[in-house]
């Protein structure tokens, strides 16, 4: 099986050096094999990247280098067709809640600060490598689907599972003008809906999760629970000559979503909690969540 793929973007040989013996480091718990391809000069990565734009599953990226410095290499990485959902990692030495926020407003959606810590950079690392992962998965199966989903005007779906989340968010993502922008949206906000929603996982219970690399058996186990067995989600599309319009309902309380609709520069180097954010700036135009929050309605114009 291929191993994934990181570029090491920085300035320094030695943060570099630091770097690769983190990844190497066999002993620790959250240990995972990459290839390691590193870059001293933002030019020297973006044309790496623009080269061989499949090649990589996520860039660890410093802001601070001379000449190119990190934020034109990301907006650049963002303003490609072919790079536009590649994981970007920013390492920055600056944690004022500004400078953070003006990555993240840039679509660097994962965040480390310098100096990094190993226990913070293997989970993060990842995260955005996983998250990678499906976002290809997802593509693949777009393409798979027939031409005549982009047809449908109206639909209602039902979902149980996370695997559910996946198909569903790939089907209906070809009813929108830009599918491999559509279904990170879709594909987030369904999962919102079974494991926050009907399962009950919390954002700090996921956090843990997360890092133990359980959090799918988790969901598995409380599916399977009786008090969970007739638990749906529900998927409604409704597309007209102006806008696409889903509305997804949980069975859950609800939750407090006005912290999550942008990146919260307090969670910025948090391993999970980017999913409504990145709805918001890649798929759709406006996110409403209605009632107390089990209820979200996502419209994309046309």
């Amino acid at each position: 099986m291929k191993k994934p793929t990181l570029l090491l973007v920085d300035d320094s040989s030695t943060n570099l050096y630091v770097l690769e013996q983190f990844f190497e480091d066999e002993d620790h718990p959250g240990f995972r094999e990459y290839e390691l391809v590193k870059a001293e000069k933002g030019e020297e990565a973006l044309a790496l990247l623009e080269r061989e734009p499949d090649r990589f599953d996520a860039v660890l990226l410093d802001i601070m280098m001379p000449g190119m410095d990190g934020l034109e290499v990301l907006s650049r990485i963002k303003k490609n067709e072919a790079l536009k959902t590649l994981p970007v990692i920013l390492q920055t030495a600056r944690a004022a809640k500004e400078d953070i926020e003006k990555g993240l407003k840039a679509g660097a959606f994962y965040y480390l600060t310098k100096p990094v810590e190993q226990s913070l950079l293997l989970p993060i690392v990842k995260t955005a490598v996983d998250d990678n992962a499906q976002y290809r998965k997802l593509g693949n199966e777009i393409k798979k689907l027939t031409k005549t989903v982009a047809l449908i005007k109206k639909c209602s779906l039902e979902i149980q599972t996370i695997e559910e989340a996946y198909h569903a968010s790939a089907m209906l993502s070809n009813v929108y003008p830009d599918p491999e922008k559509a279904v990170i949206g879709l594909s987030e906000l369904m999962l919102n809906a079974v494991e926050h929603g009907n399962l009950g996982i919390s954002y700090d219970e996921k956090t843990r999760l997360v890092q133990e690399d359980s959090w799918k058996d988790e969901v598995a186990r409380r599916i399977s629970l009786p008090e969970n067995s007739g638990k749906r989600a529900i998927i409604e599309l409704e597309r007209s000559d102006i806008d696409i319009r889903i509305l997804i309902k949980d069975q859950g309380k609800g939750f407090d979503w006005q912290n999550y609709i942008e990146i919260d520069a307090k969670r910025a180097m948090d391993n999970h909690g980017r999913g409504i954010a990145m709805s918001t700036m890649l798929s759709f135009d406006t996110i409403e969540y209605l009632g107390p929050g089990n209820e979200v309605l996502a419209v994309k114009k046309l």
